[in-house]
């Protein structure tokens, strides 16, 4: 778990320009609590992270450590990628079309209320690129 959470707190903190000295000051930490979190040795508090957020402006940070640091996260949410916002929004448009490309797949499956045995594979691939699609709308709510 600790090894999943290696490299994000450090992006931040570069992304927001600041040095490992003074951003520990302004989160009210040691540069040795925060090293720790940049090299995966700790997760940091919920509290240390919401701070490193507002401190960094970084939002995709929250979203980043909570799927990163536990289990659940890792299975329930996707996969982001920050990109800038042009790259992102394209990413959301090609996503959206290969959804739209199971529409009637979406309907058919869909119109009894149920999945069918002979239908699961089918369901997966769906639900597959259901889920891209909204990693790449996460992906346009949190480019910077």
């Amino acid at each position: 778990m600790k090894k999943s959470c290696k490299n994000i707190y450090q992006i931040a903190r570069n992304s927001s320009g600041l040095t490992q000295e003074i951003a520990a000051e302004l989160l009210a930490v040691s540069t040795r609590s925060l090293s720790d979190y940049e090299s995966g040795n700790t997760i940091p508090h919920g509290d240390i992270v919401a701070s490193m957020i507002k401190i960094y402006k970084t939002s995709w940070l929250g979203y980043e450590h909570l799927r990163q640091s536990s289990q659940l996260g890792r299975q329930v949410l996707p996969v982001i990628n920050i990109n800038d916002l042009a790259q992102s929004v394209l990413s959301l448009q090609k996503e959206s079309i290969d959804v739209k490309k199971y529409k009637p797949c979406m309907i058919e499956i869909a119109s009894n209320s149920k999945v069918d045995d002979h239908q699961k594979e089918r369901w997966q691939e769906v639900t597959k690129e259901i889920y891209e699609m909204v990693g790449a709308a996460l992906s346009v709510v949190y480019s910077e």
